[in-house]
């Protein structure tokens, strides 16, 4: 597997996730993808943001690397334009259905912990991080 970057956004105690449903598993993850030749992993994470989400996003900080098929690096960010929900990624064509559906939500914080959210490790971290 290649190595992935993927953005953390967080407003009005809200994270933006990408519900998927595959193969009959139905778990939610954050926006990011594969790194491609000569991107860095923050590149990676604002590209694959805008592709998956439709928005643009400044990177803040680093939030933690997990290592699970490669590594993957997240990274908290902020946006600073577009429109949620109108990514125009190759996993919203015809040609990647076969790799079930994706749907950009904003899920609250509190509820982080009792669904299937993909790396279970950042959403434990953010849940740590943002307790009331």
């Amino acid at each position: 597997m290649r190595n992935r970057g993927s953005s953390v956004i967080i407003e009005n105690n809200k994270v933006a996730l990408i519900k998927r449903v595959r193969v009959g598993q139905e778990y939610y993850v954050f926006p990011g993808g594969g790194i491609e030749n000569g991107e860095s992993p923050e590149q990676a994470a604002i590209r694959e943001t805008f592709e998956e989400l439709g928005v643009h996003i400044d990177i803040k900080d680093d939030l933690g690397i997990v290592h699970h098929n490669g590594i993957q690096y997240f990274f908290t960010a902020e946006i600073t334009g577009g429109i949620f929900g109108a990514g125009g990624g190759d996993e919203f064509t015809d040609k990647f259905r076969n790799r079930g559906t994706y749907e950009p939500m904003w899920i609250e914080l509190e509820r982080l912990l009792s669904l299937d959210v993909r790396p279970i490790e950042i959403a434990e971290k953010l849940h740590l991080l943002h307790r009331p």
